[in-house]
């Protein structure tokens, strides 16, 4: 008997120390599984915030959005009396005006915002100098200071249009012959300040011109159209408790701007940008639902199966060394002790690593990020959470534990003596055969059904519960594919095996050895099975993501610049200067008309030529279903009227009516759309039509080409508005980019983790074969042959299993699309073949190291001396 207070636990070292080789290969598995997931889930955090961010960008850091129904609009007093209570630090109105800001020939109708009495309230940054203080001071964004070419200290003119009083409110079809000409003055501002807008709240208009709140509240006031404010930004003298608004606070706000009667709100900002998150993601925050749960979840499974994997083969090859201890002693539960013991200590100190290597590839990451220029504000910082610490730490060590409890079992119950015999290699015909069979089909057959499952509600707007049953399914149906591959996996690579068999004996041998040992090779194949399903699933969802990301930005901004002028006598001169700048490729004009759809009056319209239309959007499928006597309608506005696809619908105007029939769209951009044609059918009299100019880039930056056509536009008499939507587009694609280049990189580490299960399983199945090995050669094979057995060996079964991974993962990513990206639309469905490509050649060539590299250690040895190793 082991006499000591401690026998397990001096047991425990003494294995640990004996066996720190294979432990250490073990310990690395776990080391990197731990820090893929640590690295998954500071990366999801970093790519929730910027998402949110940059949607949300207009509240900035406010502390409680307070607003009111579209149909209203607060007023002064309201204001004030929000600003009076108690807890309010400062309130700011969520608004804007249009005017013609510009540097000599240069600049055009621009947007201006209000300089912020609080930081908190303004999603810009200043960078140099000061915000405006006074009526004749402006800050700029930089992007608009560049294209002004004006720095701090230059000056910019602004030309607003001052109303006769009572203008608004005259019902003369001529204000002017009854209350006098408007009058156009130029006021002379000087550049106070520059700002830059990190999260692009300003990038559709080209940039912001930041004036004092209480100028632009007065240009606001003398325009007789003027924006209305609906949300007030409120700062607060601290922070909110909890992240919730207290009561009797929240009573106050609502009770100072009238009331829920009167349509206001009270609300965290946190809570309003999220909703608005939503609103631009299809009513899901698509951003966390597929980069960070779906992405975590399949990272902690397939990383405790590579744990599961690895720390198997180690504790299997320890078996005779425990049948010894038994024969020296040692009691049944103390070796299960001291097994399950090893595995937690193994576990704690592999997976504490793994968490600070995680966290340190993480902010390496940020720091290294702003080099790239991603346009993006990323944080300097890592911001570690309790699941960015807990979950790793516990996968890491329950798994670990977990993977060592059956054989640790089965160590225990073989008799010492029968435990020093060499064991028969496993047949497939066995009970345990027939068992795993029976198990696997069911895990397969309920795995995929639930899979299917999800994936329908999914498709059909149940996102969250369609993704938890699509990950549990999957999750199911891979444990299914993992466990019985000792029953397939070997054969189909001995059917492989074929096409290499008759090239010589050590072919034919490396082909009869995947079969001889159906467990080893499904172990070793296994292990690079899971990191290729991994990375070809995660590759082909991402792949899709974007590609379904395209599509919702082109369906969302399917014209790239807008250009509406303030008079019609010079839109085909702001035409003609839009078409000549570079970069747009094609041009068309789109009639604003007011008509009678149906049975209701004052409806708007809008009319475009088909030809033109189709080469100008970014959805031309959709621009092509409009034709002569039909009528573009979203689904949302055909169920307002009770119609449907064929329907007829009548366009009256004034000296006539057409009849239509309806055609559904996707795009909202299109909705009421008709043929210039149709429209001149409808008897609309061109007095009653404006018509805005819509233009496609082609081969040009966005952001460039924005700045351009507002420079040309400014050299044409009469002022206009020029939006860029393309900018806005560019924008949310580069976030895309940079989530893509953050999977990217977690797809790295995910190779690497296969490259180190498959190196540890062929490694330790080369080891556990000296004695084979050393036969061989007794028997006559050269030192070539045996390294050329092992290396198609190898080959063979690493191939079998990056193979196989395709074409799971593929399986997988679509699914996984298919689930979590209905939410936003049309679904695309894309086949990485690069990646793809480059996955299976990696997985050969390390199926080719992992496999040469024991070998030659193997053919040092010679016959005699391996065959006296025990």
């Amino acid at each position: 008997m082991m006499a000591t207070s401690f026998p397990t636990a001096r047991l425990t070292v003494g294995q640990m120390r004996r066996s720190a080789g294979r432990l250490t290969a073990a310990g690395v598995a776990i080391l990197i599984s731990t820090a893929f997931v640590t690295v998954t889930l500071l990366a999801g955090g970093v790519i929730q915030g910027t998402t949110h961010d940059m949607v949300a960008a207009e509240y900035a850091e406010a502390d409680v959005v307070v607003s009111i129904a579209d149909e209203n609009a607060f007023t002064a007093d309201q204001i004030d009396a929000i600003a009076a209570v108690d807890g309010v630090a400062t309130v700011q109105p969520l608004t804007g005006w249009f005017g013609d800001l510009r540097n000599g020939g240069k600049g055009g109708y621009q947007t201006f915002a209000p300089a912020p009495e609080d930081p908190r309230l303004s999603p810009l940054e200043l960078t140099d100098g000061a915000w405006p203080a006074t009526d004749d001071e402006v800050a700029l964004t930089a992007d608009l200071a560049e294209r002004l070419e004006v720095g701090l200290g230059d000056t910019v003119t602004v030309k607003r249009t001052l109303y006769p009083e009572g203008w608004a409110d005259s019902q003369a079809e001529d204000p002017a012959a009854e209350l006098g000409d408007p009058e156009e003055i130029t006021e002379t501002l000087t550049v106070a300040g520059l700002a830059a807008d990190p999260y692009g709240a300003y990038a559709v208009y080209g940039g912001a011109a930041v004036v004092p709140a209480d100028t632009l509240s007065a240009w606001n006031a003398a325009d007789p159209y003027p924006n209305t404010v609906s949300d007030l930004l409120l700062a607060l003298d601290s922070p909110l408790d909890g992240g919730s608004i207290p009561a009797p606070l929240a009573e106050s706000l609502s009770s100072a701007a009238g009331g829920a009667d009167g349509g206001v709100t009270v609300d965290t900002t946190e809570n309003v940008a999220a909703a608005k998150t939503a609103e631009q993601t299809g009513g899901q925050d698509l951003m966390f639902l597929v980069f960070v749960m779906t992405f975590a979840a399949i990272a902690l499974l397939i990383a405790a199966m590579v744990i599961t994997n690895t720390f198997q083969v180690l504790i299997a090859q320890r078996t005779r060394t425990l049948a010894l201890l038994r024969c020296i002693g040692a009691g049944t539960g103390q070796l299960y002790r001291s097994v399950l013991l090893e595995a937690a200590v193994l576990g704690v100190l592999a997976s504490v690593a793994g968490i600070l290597v995680g966290g340190v590839l993480a902010q390496v990451a940020l720091t290294v990020a702003p080099s790239f220029d991603l346009g993006v504000p990323l944080p300097t910082t890592i911001t570690p959470t309790w699941q960015s610490v807990v979950l790793p730490l516990a996968v890491g060590t329950g798994v670990t534990v977990l993977a060592a409890l059956a054989p640790a079992r089965s160590a225990t119950r073989v008799a010492p003596l029968a435990a020093l015999r060499p064991s028969d290699a496993p047949s497939l015909r066995a009970r345990s055969g027939r068992t795993r069979l029976v198990i696997s089909l069911i895990c397969l057959i309920g795995g995929f059904a639930a899979l299917g499952g999800g994936v329908y509600l999914g498709m059909n707007g149940s996102t969250e519960v369609g993704l938890t049953a699509a990950v549990g399914g999957g999750s199911l149906a891979f444990f299914g594919v993992v466990l019985s591959a000792v029953l397939w996996l070997p054969r189909v690579a001995a059917v492989l095996g074929g096409l290499v068999a008759r090239t010589g004996p050590a072919a034919r041998l490396a082909v009869a050895n995947t079969l001889r040992n159906p467990r080893r090779t499904a172990a070793t194949s296994t292990a690079l099975f899971i990191g290729v399903t991994l990375v070809t699933m995660m590759s082909t969802g991402a792949a899709s993501a974007r590609m379904s990301a395209d599509s919702l930005l082109d369906e969302q901004y399917p014209y790239d610049v807008a250009v509406s002028a303030s008079s019609p006598e010079y839109v085909e001169d702001l035409r003609s200067a839009v078409a000549d700048t570079s970069g747009i490729a094609s041009t068309t004009l789109v009639t604003n008309a007011t008509v009678t759809l149906g049975d209701v009056e004052d409806s708007s319209v809008i009319a475009a030529e088909p030809a033109e239309l189709v080469n100008v959007v970014n959805v031309p499928e959709q621009a092509g279903r409009l034709t002569e006597g039909s009528i573009l309608l979203t689904q949302a506005t055909a169920d307002e009227m009770s119609l449907g696809a064929g329907d007829p619908v009548t366009v009256s105007g004034a000296d006539g009516s057409v009849d239509l029939a309806v055609v559904i769209t996707t795009t909202d951009a299109l909705n009421r759309m008709i043929t210039t044609a149709d429209l001149a059918r409808a008897g609309v009299p061109t007095d009653d039509t404006f018509a805005d100019i819509w233009a496609h880039i082609s081969g040009a930056e966005a952001t460039t080409v924005l700045a351009d056509v507002q420079d040309a536009v400014a050299q044409v008499d009469g002022s206009a508005y020029v939006m860029g939507p393309a900018a806005q587009a560019a924008q949310f694609r580069q976030v895309v980019d940079v989530i893509l280049g953050i999977v990217v990189g977690l797809l790295a580490v995910a190779v690497v983790i296969a490259l180190i299960g498959v190196t540890n399983t062929l490694s330790l199945s080369v080891i556990e074969r000296t004695r084979e090995s050393a036969t061989l050669r007794a028997i006559g094979l050269s030192k070539e042959q045996l390294r050329g057995m092992l290396a198609v060996e190898g080959v063979l079964i690493a191939g079998v299993g990056a193979i196989l991974g395709i074409v799971l993962g593929l399986v997988f990513g679509w699914a996984g699309a298919a689930t979590v990206l209905s939410a936003m639309g049309d679904v695309r469905y894309a086949v990485p073949w690069a990646e793809l490509g480059m996955v299976l050649a990696i997985a050969l060539v390390a199926g080719l190291l992992a496999s040469v590299l024991p070998a030659r250690a193997a053919a040092r040895t010679s016959p005699v001396a391996a065959l006296g190793v025990e």
